[in-house]
């Protein structure tokens, strides 16, 4: 089969190396991608003839750019890979939606990000013409691949420095902030990510966590598939779909966040399971409970840990399969070519053994946030300085950590106050925003909680008003003001009422100081303070 576009050079480094793969190793498999207990499987070759007719098809039918952004709304789907070497071709930028946000939130990061394109599937079809923007137009992920595509387009001459990715992450002032990555952001970032896993050409990755996180998309998926390792990809998780290709297809790697590990043991499956195949499983995105990580040691199988951001890649320190046991708890070293510094609120380095935030420095950490500068565009660029949110190359993470004489760092904590709740990141400003809103609450504030399942849950606390509005309040009208306004993992999953909420001199809530409150009311069963 002929490609659809006569050849033409080929300048994004991303796309030089599928080209590449497709000419070295074009009958070797690159993907096999399950929905709904259907397989479907491309090897190299056609997974490049795949990229040139959707890189023609943006350019005839859409009139795709350098520079525009492509938004994708839809479960994992092998076309989402494709897309975004067809959008490095072009010089223009993918941008992976969230599918768990509401309406409201999706409509402020297309607000933002002003995308030409909204791409979507079957699934989100109902949802696709209630998103607007200026210029927006929309199409089923099917229009890119279906038909013939136009022959003799030209592509623009693209560099490394060209963005390529734009992925976001709430602020913690409840704003969502986008961050923009660097062909050679993402190239450098599958760097680190080989190394983690030291991938060998007989591997098979099992892909099943949203690709629309850079976890879900740049631990394992792209970078695999750019050392030409073959992956296993599922439109969703499910547990037991993970571990029955894990006995049929005999992966040899896979990656699961906390919440997905746990369901993943509670499987009446789990016993039995056939798990010999795995030579190595990664997990990351917070504290990992010592439990989960020795219920898969204890079948043989070394669950290492990739740490990082959004921002960061992802990958920036790596605890590797073969110190995975004896380091249990540790998050690992720092990827080769990053550099690590803890430092203190002075912005000092700590001496070893102390804690201080995480700051990162290395060529796979982004080029800057999304317009936060106010200049609009993608301009960063050529602003020959750094994008907003780095500092002379260092990126910020708001996680403390402590690091061991042998370079080895722990995560310890958070020095921001975001919740992670089964591997999404939550902003307790977000949530604040929307309950401030509410008649009759006279101050809240949000924390994170311990939960069994999901690692820890947002918890509303709220300073109710005595007049009728603050007397009439009840926890599901709480929740009845916030559902559809926010995502459904953001949701609070208490509400506990207070007289009063512990501050500082200067009137700043004691976040610290609530939790502590809260965990003593919740472990002896005390019933918070009643209604006033």
């Amino acid at each position: 089969m002929k490609p659809d576009t006569q050849a033409t050079p080929e300048h994004s480094p991303l796309a030089q190396r599928f080209q590449a793969l497709a000419q070295q190793q074009g009958s070797h498999i690159a993907l096999h991608f399950r929905q709904d207990k259907a397989l479907w499987t491309c090897d190299f070759a056609k997974f490049w003839r795949r990229v040139e007719r959707v890189t023609a098809h943006l350019q005839s039918d859409w009139q795709i750019q350098a520079g525009d952004r492509v938004a994708w709304l839809g479960l994992n789907h092998e076309l989402q890979l494709v897309a975004l070497v067809a959008c490095a071709r072009i010089g223009a930028v993918f941008m992976p939606l969230n599918y768990r946000l509401a309406v409201a939130e999706l409509q402020q990061v297309l607000a933002d990000a002003t995308p030409a394109l909204l791409v979507h599937d079957s699934l989100h079809h109902p949802v696709a013409p209630s998103l607007n923007g200026p210029g927006l137009r929309r199409t089923h992920q099917d229009a890119l691949i279906n038909a013939p595509a136009p022959r003799g387009l030209s592509l623009p001459a693209v560099t490394g420095d060209a963005p390529v990715l734009l992925v976001y992450t709430s602020g913690t002032t409840g704003q969502p902030k986008g961050a923009l990555h660097t062909q050679n952001n993402l190239l450098a970032n599958a760097r680190a990510s080989q190394a983690a896993h030291e991938f060998v050409p007989s591997d098979q990755v099992l892909s099943t966590l949203p690709l629309f996180h850079v976890g879900g998309l740049c631990i394992q998926t792209l970078p695999a598939l750019l050392a030409g390792v073959t992956v296993i990809l599922h439109a969703r998780f499910d547990a037991q779909a993970w571990l029955e290709e894990i006995e049929s297809s005999r992966p040899s790697l896979s990656l699961l966040v906390p919440a997905t590990l746990r369901a993943v043991i509670d499987h009446p499956h789990w016993p039995l399971a056939r798990l010999s195949s795995l030579r190595g499983l990664m997990t990351g995105s917070s504290t990992i409970p010592a439990a989960y990580l020795q219920a898969f040691h204890d079948r043989g199988i070394p669950v290492g840990q990739i740490y990082g951001t959004t921002e960061t890649g992802p990958v920036s320190i790596v605890l590797p399969f073969d110190q995975a046991v004896a380091r249990m708890g540790s998050t690992g070293w720092p990827q080769a070519e990053a550099q690590l510094a803890l430092r203190n609120e002075q912005g000092q380095s700590v001496a070893v053994g102390q804690t201080g935030e995480v700051c990162v420095r290395a060529p796979n950490v982004m080029r800057g946030y999304w317009q936060a500068d106010g200049r609009g565009g993608v301009g960063l660029q050529d602003t020959g300085r750094d994008g907003v949110g780095l500092q002379d190359g260092w990126f910020a993470t708001g996680d403390l950590g402590q690091q061991a004489p042998d370079g080895c760092v722990t995560i310890v904590g958070r020095s921001k106050d975001m919740i992670i709740s089964g591997g999404e990141n939550i902003y307790p400003a977000e949530i604040e925003n929307l309950l401030v809103t509410l008649p009759g609450v006279l101050e809240c504030a949000v924390v994170g909680m311990p939960d069994a399942r999901w690692g820890e849950v947002p918890v509303a606390v709220i300073v109710r008003s005595a007049d009728a509005p603050g007397q009439a309040l009840t926890p599901e009208g709480v929740m009845q003001h916030l559902q559809n306004r926010i995502a459904r993992f953001k949701l609070p999953r208490r509400v506990v009422w207070l007289h009063n909420l512990p501050k500082s001199a200067l009137g700043k809530v004691q976040k610290p100081t609530l939790q502590a409150q809260l965990q003593a009311l919740l472990s002896t069963g005390t019933t918070p303070c009643p209604s006033p």
